[in-house]
């Protein structure tokens, strides 16, 4: 049997939740209590700089993480509040934030304003991969592209487009200590739920490989929103990339042995899986589907989702 080959995962956060934690002489983070299988401990939100400050993804709504947040930033100046992207557990906090800051909200546009495809319907699979699923409300005030900046005292960051987990993913590069706030695209901790239609796994790779020499993008350091920094950028984005290759060649696998629906590949490939990612195998399983049917290497009867059956082109 296929196995895939174990990730360089780096699990070890000591956090205290609702505290800001100085990280490294430009970021404090204050960690949500909203810990959960998608979450890993919860939600670290940014704070850069000091004096006059951007905050990175504020959060999920919850007053305890609000009040936290404000206090940290009493007597400074907010003056970006940046989204990586529009998932509940990152973007909502933003309009309580900017209430109370006067703050502008920074972003690549609202919920699916990147997506390039839609699926006629998907039953079966649930709402989505994500415990908290899309943001909607969120409008920025501002919107990004690559290579827009935002600046204060003694910082800089730059916007890096990077879809594939959202069609709306931003990354944020701070040239001062060689380092990229990654949000959900790179986590230490775990691979990245790709979930369809908003959710595209080729651009996900495409996205990926930008970390990677001939890329664009170098950086010491990782910052994402869940989990610790990574420190070994490469060699974890390499990993990454090397797992997307195993799974689609364990779907093939699964395929060839005679599964021809979603559940049944899920059933072969994730075996031992917490029953609550099930849905999100399934999400990421279709991701995986809607590439290979792109590259004509795998056919579907019928709209892409849990009731089709797909079968290797031959």
């Amino acid at each position: 049997m296929l196995m895939s080959t174990p990730l360089p995962f780096v699990r070890d956060l000591s956090i205290e939740y609702g505290v800001a934690d100085t990280v490294s002489p430009l970021i404090r983070r204050v960690v949500a209590k909203n810990p959960s299988a998608f979450t890993f401990k919860g939600t670290g939100t940014y704070i850069v700089g000091r004096g006059t400050v951007a905050v990175i993804d504020p959060g999920p709504l919850l007053v305890e993480h609000v009040s936290a947040l404000t206090g940290a930033l009493a007597g400074e100046t907010v003056s970006h509040i940046l989204i990586t992207h529009t998932h509940a557990d990152h973007s909502p906090a933003a309009a309580p934030l900017k209430e109370a800051t006067g703050a502008q909200t920074f972003g690549f546009g609202p919920h699916g304003s990147g997506r390039t495809r839609e699926l006629e319907h998907d039953p079966g699979l649930g709402s989505g991969p994500f415990e908290e699923g899309g943001d909607r409300a969120f409008v920025p005030d501002v919107r990004m592209r690559e290579g827009d900046a935002a600046a204060g005292p003694g910082w800089h960051l730059t916007a890096l487009e990077t879809p594939g987990h959202t069609s709306n993913h931003l990354c944020f590069r701070l040239v001062e200590e060689d380092a990229v706030f990654t949000g959900d695209h790179i986590m230490g901790w775990s691979t990245t739920a790709i979930g369809p239609p908003d959710g595209d796994m080729a651009a996900y790779k495409r996205s990926l490989a930008r970390f990677l020499p001939p890329g664009d993008v170098r950086a010491s350091r990782f910052w994402p929103t869940h989990g610790p920094p990574v420190r070994d950028t490469v060699g974890l984005v390499q990993a990454y990339l090397a797992h997307r290759r195993e799974r689609e060649e364990l779907i093939l696998h699964a395929m060839e042995r005679g599964a021809t629906t979603i559940p049944d590949v899920v059933a072969r490939v994730y075996l031992g899986l917490d029953p609550r990612l099930v849905a999100a195998a399934g999400r990421t399983t279709l991701a995986h589907l809607i590439e290979l049917i792109d590259r004509g290497t795998v056919v579907a009867e019928g709209v892409p989702g849990a009731p089709a059956q797909y079968r290797i082109r031959h």
